[in-house]
């Protein structure tokens, strides 16, 4: 591999680099800086225009009342809480595994770096920050993808492969279902894969250890990356980084986490193959086939594979990059967690920068291996290719809903509702929320979700028109109510099926 003016001049010859390990080469030429300042624009603008499409996404579910307590206010209280130099409690988390209101985020999930968007609630406190600044770092990964591709394949493939994951169904996803610790993941990934790959390992280890400090399962990734660098023959760091990765998880879930107040056992999803970590790896090793298998044993699982290794029309899987998505994806693969396998939700963001930027390494190794390497014309097809499959998928996921009317006026006759419902509650109580609701309440009240048991709030604020998690139906939901004014509660509002409750 290159150094970076070397890479830049060979892409701009449309020569082929695979991200294999860093050796330097003496090149001269003009400073990477001024080699991509006139495409600084167009990238800028590229990210900017996604960032935009993934923050009115999020904002738009908000204001309609179709955002979730369970994830956005947990997220919101443990940042609110940051920003006024408190420990990161989540009254949500606490009523709900019943651990009190003093409940630290970094007892449920191990996610210090939420601590740095506390500055962006002095500037607005509230859930739409989140919404805004998680856009933000989204599309904070594409001028990197950018980098890395045009390197490998060229200039115009840099620009089709970013607008190919701009469009990705993963992040779509993921922006569309509030506000998660993933969204640090791509933009660390991307700058881990191509600061080491321009021969820069400082600010890639950085983003490494960086990992460490979104969720207490990223050291699976450190691992994946690690292996990626002992396969690369890059031996002695790629040996350092797995051991990293190791530590990493070790310490967090079994020492960091019970030592703050969680359970480990929480989100412990493998007790069909051991109580514990060395007894699910004692389950895969007494059937190597059954464990093969698994990964592949249920529809949704394999649906899901398929689409994360379609959008690089399966050249991903001829890159030994693959190997850091790798831990991850059998993480959720090998669970007994239906929601984890499927396509739905926020968990396929973790890896979609890894997967697309080995799509690119395989396409040069495949090139290399049929003996052409510098032909333009394959890897614009290539590029081209991963846009459309890109674009062809927009339908089927969350950013379809953009372009639809509809999308923006809601259910205007519940949105009304809902606000009026919320305008009964006054702020700096503890209320205990429906899950719709709640983050229309998080900024001047105490929220705790609304459940089939009561945690004794002085206010409820309840649906009992439409389902909502986690009760079994919207008659439970009824029934609940029913419940708590036997108990002592009175109406003081209802109209289209909200409930407000003050006892």
């Amino acid at each position: 591999m290159l150094p970076v003016t070397g890479d830049i001049m060979a892409a701009e010859t449309g020569a082929t680099t695979a991200a294999d390990p860093p050796r330097k080469v003496a090149v001269r030429g003009r400073r990477p800086w001024i080699a991509v300042r006139g495409h600084r624009l167009w990238v800028g603008l590229i990210a900017l225009t996604a960032a935009t499409a993934y923050a009115v996404l999020g904002l738009v579910k908000l204001a309609t009342f179709r955002a979730s307590t369970f994830d956005l206010v947990i997220v919101d209280q443990a940042v609110r809480n940051y920003a006024r130099f408190r420990p990161p409690y989540v009254p949500v988390m606490g009523a709900w595994h019943d651990r009190g209101l003093d409940y630290v985020q970094l007892a449920d999930h191990f996610s210090p770096i939420y601590a740095l968007l506390a500055p962006f609630y002095w500037i607005h406190d509230g859930p739409a920050t989140l919404v805004v600044v998680q856009a933000l770092l989204f599309a904070a990964a594409i001028p990197f993808i950018w980098l890395f591709t045009r390197r490998v394949l060229g200039t115009v493939p840099a620009y089709l492969v970013a607008v190919a994951y701009a469009l990705s169904w993963p992040v779509a996803q993921a922006v569309a279902f509030d506000a998660h610790e993933v969204m640090f993941v791509p933009v660390l990934t991307a700058i881990m894969i191509e600061r080491y790959h321009a021969d820069r390992p400082l600010p890639a280890f950085v983003a490494m250890f960086a990992l460490l400090l979104i969720k207490e399962d990223m050291g699976l990734m450190v691992i994946g990356f690690g292996l990626y660098l002992l396969l690369t023959g890059d031996r002695l760091r790629g040996l350092c980084c797995a051991v990293v990765g190791v530590c990493g998880v070790l310490l967090t879930r079994g020492a960091l986490i019970p030592m703050l107040g969680g359970d480990t056992g929480d989100f412990w999803a493998y007790g069909h193959l051991g109580p514990d970590l060395p007894g699910a790896a004692l389950g895969l090793l007494s059937d190597p086939l059954g464990s093969l298998l698994l990964p592949f044993s249920d529809e949704a699982k394999v649906d899901t594979l398929f689409l994360l290794v379609w959008p690089t029309l399966l050249l991903c899987l001829l890159s030994p990059l693959s190997v850091v998505a790798l831990p991850h994806v059998l993480e959720r693969m090998l669970s007994d967690r239906a929601l984890w396998w499927q396509a739905d939700f926020q968990y396929s963001a973790f890896t979609v920068v890894i997967l697309l930027l080995a799509g690119v390494d395989g396409l040069a190794r495949l090139l290399r291996r049929i003996r052409r390497p510098d032909d333009r014309s394959l890897k614009l097809v290539w590029s081209a290719a991963v846009y459309v499959v890109a674009l062809t998928l927009v339908p089927r996921f969350a950013l379809d809903q953009l372009y639809h009317p509809d999308f923006y006026k809601g259910d205007e006759v519940k949105i009304a509702a809902a606000r009026a419902a919320v305008a009964q509650v006054p702020s700096g109580v503890t209320v205990e929320a429906v899950n719709s609701l709640g983050p229309a309440l998080t900024s001047r009240t105490t929220v705790m979700l609304w459940t089939g048991e009561s945690h004794g709030a002085p206010w409820v604020v309840a649906d009992t028109a439409r389902w909502e998690f986690p009760f079994g139906s919207a008659e439970d939901q009824a029934a609940q109510v029913d419940r708590l004014v036997s108990e002592g509660y009175a109406k003081v509002f209802e109209r289209d099926g909200y409930v407000v409750l003050r006892r």
